[in-house]
C-alpha cells in the first residue's frame, strides 16, 4: 500500500504592487488620522451628552464589549484600555454621578463590585451608534448601491485580514 501526499496550495500573500498597496497604505494613514480626532465620538458628545469626555466613551465602550462575557469590573475596564485602574475607578465614579453607570454587588460573588449600564449610558450609546452611521451613510450617500455592497464586503474582509496578522505578530495584545 502507497501512501500518497496531498498538498493544500498555500496562499501567497499578495506582491506589494507599485500601485494600489501603496496607496491602501496612504488611506490608511489618513483615516487613522481622522480616528485619532475622535470625530465621531465628539459629534456624540455634542449632540447627546454635553460635559462627557472621550474617556467616558471609551469606558462605556468598554462595558459594552465586555458585558456578554460576564460581569464588568473596574480591574477589567482598566485592562481592556490599558489604562492605570485608580484612573479607571475615577472615570468610573464620574459616570456613575452621571447616571451612566450604576454599581451594584456580583451576583456571583457579593465581595465584588461590578459595572452595569445604565438606561441612560445604553442610550448614549445607541447615540453613538447613530452618529456613526449617519456619518458613513453621508459619505456613501452618491455611491450606487453596488459599490456600498462591494465596499462593505472588501472592507470586512480587509479589518478581518488586519486584525487575524495583528493578532498572529502581537500575542500579548487583548482583542
Amino acid at each position: 500500500m502507497s501512501d500518497v501526499l496531498t498538498k493544500t496550495p498555500s496562499v501567497e500573500p499578495a506582491e506589494p504592487d507599485c500601485e494600489n498597496v501603496p496607496r491602501i497604505g496612504r488611506s490608511m494613514a489618513r483615516m487613522r488620522l481622522m480616528t485619532g480626532r475622535r470625530l465621531i465620538g465628539r459629534l456624540a458628545i455634542q449632540s447627546a451628552a454635553p460635559g462627557l469626555e472621550l474617556s467616558h466613551l471609551d469606558v462605556l465602550d468598554a462595558v459594552r464589549r465586555a458585558q456578554p462575557a460576564g460581569e464588568v469590573t473596574v480591574g477589567m475596564i482598566a485592562e481592556m484600555l490599558r489604562i492605570d485602574p485608580s484612573r479607571a475607578s475615577r472615570v468610573v465614579a464620574d459616570m456613575v454621578g452621571r447616571n451612566v453607570l450604576r454599581r451594584e454587588a456580583s451576583q456571583t460573588d457579593a465581595r465584588r463590585i461590578v459595572v452595569v449600564m445604565t438606561e441612560v449610558g445604553q442610550d448614549l450609546l445607541a447615540e453613538i451608534v447613530a452618529q456613526k452611521l449617519a456619518i458613513i451613510s453621508e459619505i456613501v450617500s452618491d455611491w450606487p448601491q453596488e459599490d456600498v455592497e462591494r465596499f462593505a464586503a472588501l472592507f470586512e474582509r480587509f479589518i478581518g485580514g488586519y486584525e487575524a496578522v495583528f493578532l498572529s505578530r502581537d500575542k500579548d495584545t487583548p482583542g
